[in-house]
Formats: C-alpha cells, sequence, structure tokens
C-alpha cells in the first residue's frame, strides 16, 4: 500500500501526528479551517488540500482529529458526500458514545469504514510518538492502519467492537484527572515540607509514587509556566464531562474523580482555561491552607 493519509484537524494533536508521519515517509494529505494552521503545517512538507473533497479523493485512509462534536459531524458528513469509493475514516477524538456512534452512521450509509481510535497522551507526547492508539471497529482496517500507527504512535491495540476505544480512553482520562490533582497536591505537600521541589521531581517521579502525569506536570508546577499547553483546562472540563456522563451510564459510582471537579471548574473560574491542566497547583496553593502547628488535616 502507498503510504498516503489524510489528515483533516491540523491543531495540537494533528499537527503534531503530520509532522512525525512527513517525517517517516508519509505523504500527507492535510486539512484544516484555521489558515495560519495550513500554512504552518505546509511549509512542514504536508500537501495542504484545498477541501475535504480533497482529503476523500487523494486518500485512502483519513485520520479526523477536531475539537468538537459539531466539527466531527460536519467532517464526516462532507466525506459521505464526496460520492469517492469507500475510504477508512479512523476518528481519534475525544468524543460521547453518542457521537462517535453518529459518526460511524453517516459514513456507513455512504459505504466507508469508520474506526473509533481515541489517543491517550499530550500533544507533548504526540511529538515524540509517545502516543497509544486505542481502536476500535472492523479489525480488518484496523489491521490496514497497523503501519500507519506504527509510525506515530508508540503502541496501539484492536479492542473489538466500535465503541470500545473510547470505552477505554475515558478510563485512561478518568485516571489523568486524579493524577494530575493528585500530583498538584504532593507537590504542595513537599513545598510545606521544605523540600527542594526540584529534587521531588527527581527522585519521586521514577519511584513507586510516580505517575506519568506527575512526571510530565510537576516540573510545571515547580515552574509555575502552563503554556504552551499540552492540553488545555477548557478541553479537558469538556472531557471530564464525557466521563462523568458514561461512568453514569454504565452504573459506576467514581468518588476520586467526582472529587476533582470542582478543581478544575475553579481553575477555569480562575481564567487559567487556556492554560495546561497542570494549572490545577494554582487552585490548590490557594484553597489549601494548613496552620503552622495543625493536627495533620488540612482545613479548607
Amino acid at each position: 500500500m502507498d503510504k498516503i493519509v489524510g489528515i483533516i484537524g491540523l491543531g495540537i494533536m494533528g499537527g503534531a501526528i503530520a509532522r512525525n508521519l512527513v517525517e517517516r515517509g508519509w505523504r500527507v494529505i492535510g486539512f484544516d479551517i484555521d489558515a495560519a494552521r495550513r500554512a504552518e503545517l505546509g511549509l512542514a512538507n504536508v500537501t495542504i488540500a484545498a477541501d475535504i473533497g480533497q482529503v476523500a479523493r487523494d486518500a485512502p485512509i483519513i485520520m479526523t482529529s477536531l475539537p468538537t462534536p459539531a466539527a466531527v459531524e460536519d467532517v464526516a458528513r462532507a466525506i459521505a458526500n464526496t460520492g469517492e469509493p469507500s475510504r477508512i475514516v479512523v476518528e481519534l477524538s475525544t468524543l460521547t458514545l453518542a457521537d462517535k456512534l453518529n459518526f460511524e452512521n453517516i459514513l456507513t450509509k455512504a459505504g466507508h469504514i469508520a474506526l473509533d481510535c481515541p489517543l491517550s497522551g499530550t500533544g507533548a507526547q504526540a511529538k515524540n510518538r509517545d502516543l497509544v492508539i486505542y481502536a476500535s471497529g472492523d479489525s480488518n482496517a484496523i489491521a490496514q492502519c497497523k503501519s500507519l500507527f506504527a509510525d506515530f504512535a508508540k503502541q496501539s491495540a484492536d479492542l473489538g467492537k466500535y465503541g470500545n476505544g473510547s470505552r477505554m480512553k475515558f478510563v485512561a482520562n478518568h485516571l489523568v484527572a486524579i493524577h494530575n490533582v493528585a500530583t498538584a497536591e504532593a507537590m504542595i505537600l513537599a513545598e510545606r515540607a521544605g523540600l527542594d521541589p526540584k529534587m521531588v521531581v527527581e527522585m519521586v517521579g521514577p519511584g513507586a509514587g510516580g505517575s506519568r502525569m506527575f512526571q510530565m506536570r510537576a516540573p510545571m508546577m515547580v515552574d509555575g509556566v502552563y503554556e504552551p499547553a499540552t492540553m488545555k483546562v477548557s478541553t479537558w472540563k469538556k472531557d471530564m464531562a464525557i466521563i462523568a456522563e458514561f461512568a453514569d451510564d454504565v452504573g459506576c459510582v467514581t468518588p476520586l474523580f467526582t472529587l476533582t471537579q470542582p478543581v478544575y471548574a475553579q481553575a477555569m473560574a480562575m481564567g487559567l482555561g487556556n492554560q495546561d491542566t497542570a494549572a490545577v497547583f494554582e487552585v490548590l496553593k490557594k484553597t489549601i491552607v494548613t496552620g503552622p502547628k495543625s493536627d495533620g488535616r488540612n482545613r479548607k
């Protein structure tokens, strides 16, 4: 198979993936409604399409990385209306199951094959091919995408029926939400204890208490710099609403996840929406108050 792929949506994730695929010898045909993004990726040797129709005409496999359900539906309808022969359309975004199923329905009716393949990883991880792909849907189509996935991610798996990719992503993001806030709380505890914060990052991260989110976001908390964002608080709030709905639908109580929600809401209220989610550190700094001789319990 020729190494030709289309990417619709050239933002933080889509743009990083496009660059990596170009480096690995793919002809990437990209499209974005933002002219600045088109210009930027054009300079990175991405072939910029005039419209979605050109992407569907020239690329047998198309990947979509889009910010809203409305954008995803619009792109699905645009591909469906081209009249092109069957394409594999790989949806990488984090959406509700209802939105993913709508995407599949639109494309299937037009003779295309839709795959639900959300990504685990941030924009920074995408730059380093440090992504995990939760692929679900038609197994033959997923097999055809194996070499493509290997050129921009470290791991992928066929998770079975369409929608299982999103279910797996919701579980992963549930943990990310908790680990972000846990990291902020731990760093404040270390700060109050008089420990060198940089030494905390160096020694705790690789140990039993560390996590990928601690390793990525604790250094940002130490520096107090949350831009450029690898995941904006505003985008994350959207993802958290999706996870909460999913947990409710399957009848699962998530007390730790639920406790983190007000922290992200407060970050938005503090005007940190465009900053990285590591900015929850600033929220906890303002809300955690401990006396000089406390009884060991934080008072909020």
